[in-house]
């Protein structure tokens, strides 16, 4: 008996990397799984359908039953053919894993509008296009008086949620993820569905393009960057032992940790009567001190 016996998921990016370990999980587990990928490259160019079919046909000679898809997670129609795969092959739906993403990193000057358009399109379009998909089927589900248990979760990423220089479309893509995550949990729990985010601490492809050999699995020691440490908290996180919504995890290695929302600093705060004035805000700020954040390591061993 698998945690996920029974439930049918949808895994974009499936195909390498994080994804992969996904799908293979989810089905070890017992989902049917939807094995979605373009087959492209990390930077968002090419495709090919056969990545996503061997993963599908890794999981069937396993024992499981997975179909591979080759949409466009970030068109529309796409989108939906993907939904309607999954519900039309195995007869529902139960878990969204919106793992799809591209890399393109220039420093913010030195960005293209395309390197900004296709980034924010494949991580955070995408995110949305598919997520409103299955909302929309959960949705019917449940107003036709079918009892739904869904779960959704996004991958969005520690550039995101504490910005990488270098990094400005694929972080701004994925901090609106986090936030995405946050309102889709509220709007879609009338329904039954649950939405989360992790940012994965993990070597695939577009880790390794930035972080080279540092991420390197060390003789007899425990591989912590190792893409399937992820897996086992995001099958938790689309199981029915799971009850947790609206947050976000980094997941990495040994380690699941929340990562804070906003939330307002109640000790660096300035108040006056009335409406400020420049000297007065500047007088303001030097007795409060300046705001120091939390800063920023590129060194994905350490926070």
């Amino acid at each position: 008996m698998g945690n996920l016996d029974g439930r049918v998921a949808i895994v974009t990016g499936a195909a390498r990397g994080i994804g992969r370990e996904h799908a293979l999980l989810l089905a070890a587990e017992g989902a049917k799984v939807v094995v979605n990928d373009l087959g492209g490259a990390h930077d968002g160019t090419g495709a090919a359908a056969g990545p996503a079919e061997d993963v599908a046909a890794e999981i069937r000679a396993a024992g499981g039953e997975a179909v591979a898809n080759g949409d466009d997670v970030a068109d529309p129609a796409g989108a939906e053919r993907l939904v309607r795969q999954a519900v039309d092959t195995f007869g529902r739906l139960d878990v969204l894993v919106n793992n799809a993403g591209i890399l393109r990193d220039r420093v913010l000057i030195n960005l293209t509008d395309d390197d900004w358009d296709l980034v924010v399109r494949v991580n955070l379009t995408g995110t949305f296009v598919c997520t409103r998909a299955a909302g929309n089927y959960w949705r019917e589900q449940s107003k036709a008086g079918v009892e739904v248990a869904a779960s959704v979760i996004n991958t969005t990423s520690e550039s995101g949620v504490f910005g990488n220089p270098g990094q400005a479309n694929y972080a701004a893509a994925k901090a609106a993820v986090a936030s995405l995550t946050q309102v889709a949990s509220k709007e879609l729990a009338r329904y039954g569905v649950r939405v989360n985010a992790i940012a994965p601490q993990a070597r695939t492809r577009m880790t390794e393009s930035a972080f080279g050999d540092a991420l390197a699995p060390k003789e007899g020691k425990f591989d912590r960057f190792n893409p399937a440490n992820v897996s086992p908290f995001v099958v938790y996180l689309a199981s029915p032992l799971c009850e947790i919504t609206g947050e976000v995890f980094i997941v990495g290695g040994s380690r699941v940790q929340r990562v804070k929302p906003w939330e307002k600093d109640r000790e660096w705060k300035l108040d006056t009567d009335g409406r400020w004035t420049v000297d007065g805000l500047a007088k303001a700020v030097a007795e409060a001190g300046v705001p120091q954040g939390s800063g920023w390591t590129a060194n994905p061993d350490k926070g």
